[in-house]
């Protein structure tokens, strides 16, 4: 895509493959892309130029986007008996459809697909409660980080601004790196980049192992001429969540049809108890999850240490 420029006679010409006219022995210039590109001489002046590529204007030909699939995962609203057992039809490692943006016009070229550090806490679905726990959580991610950045943006320190968005960026991020640091680099990279909120959701979730890419899809265009690209992906809330769904599904007969739907439109939902329970784990390569749970071991024994010296050192030291 380029800007289209004005030449003489309030005539425009595309600058893409410009090419100069040349003159013949009476002076007539002719194109030598072809006779049918007509040569314009610039506003300013000078010699005239021709290009193969037309002006399109946008007043008229408006780009057309695709519609923003806004998936929140599944809704913990199905009824429940007096114990508060669920009665309807429970998910287990139920995603959201969510996308990037490749480079492209609407994002100003730019990757917003690009992997970032990983930033979002990892359940590790070892209980029960956790299976439950909704993907909203990179919402309350961005949400948070973006209060913290506007904070620090306005002059506040860093511990000013972590409190800015405190629930959300000690429930969100990884307990293991530099919370405050990590979120407002990838805020001032992410936003300045022209990327949006879901371009931001998918990011996070994405640098954490979150996310099973479905495909690619033109999420953008003109005249039938794609000006921008997107990546369709189902995003879980732990890394065992994806791994489970890469590996299960291909084991049931109920995902044949729509396996993960398509790029535009991914199909996330989660096992029921029943699937869940056909599903053969030994024919399951869990490795990626157990070298998880490994790193996290050590880190965890070093951050539960931090957090009783820092306990003590508050009560001697009020």
């Amino acid at each position: 895509m380029a800007s289209c420029v004005a030449m003489a006679g309030g005539a425009t010409q595309c600058l893409i493959q410009q090419t100069a006219c040349v003159a013949d022995a009476a002076g007539a210039y002719r194109c030598p892309l072809g006779d049918d590109h007509q040569c314009l001489v610039p506003a300013a002046g000078g010699t005239p130029t021709c290009s193969p590529v037309a002006c399109i204007d946008t007043a008229l030909n408006p780009v057309e986007d695709e519609l923003l699939v806004d998936d929140a995962g599944p809704d913990n609203d199905g009824p429940v008996d007096a114990d508060g057992n669920c009665l309807g039809t429970i998910e287990i490692f139920g995603g959201r459809a969510l996308r990037c943006h490749q480079p492209g016009a609407s994002v100003t070229f730019q990757n917003c697909c690009k992997d970032r550090d990983k930033i979002v806490k990892d359940g590790m679905g070892g209980s029960v409660s956790s299976i439950t726990t909704k993907i909203a959580i990179a919402k309350g991610v961005f949400t948070g980080a973006k209060a913290a950045y506007l904070a620090f943006k306005a002059g506040a320190t860093a511990g000013q601004a972590a409190s800015a968005g405190a629930n959300a960026i000690i429930v969100g991020l990884d307990p293991t790196s530099i919370a405050i640091s990590l979120a407002i680099n990838f805020m001032m990279e992410v936003l300045l980049q022209g990327c949006d909120q879901q371009d931001m959701e998918t990011g996070m979730l994405r640098g954490s192992g979150m996310c099973h890419e479905v495909g690619t899809y033109c999420s953008s265009s003109i005249l039938g001429i794609c000006i921008q690209k997107a990546r369709g992906h189902c995003c879980f809330n732990t890394k065992l969540g994806r791994i489970i769904q890469e590996q299960g599904r291909p084991q049931l007969s109920a995902f044949n049809a729509m396996g993960w739907g398509t790029p535009k439109q991914p199909y996330c939902r989660g096992f029921t108890a029943e699937e869940f329970q056909a599903l053969d784990f030994s024919r399951m390569d869990l490795s990626q999850y157990y070298e998880e749970i490994e790193a996290r071991a050590q880190s965890g024994i070093q951050i539960d240490m931090e957090e009783k010296i820092d306990a003590y050192l508050r009560t001697v030291n009020p």
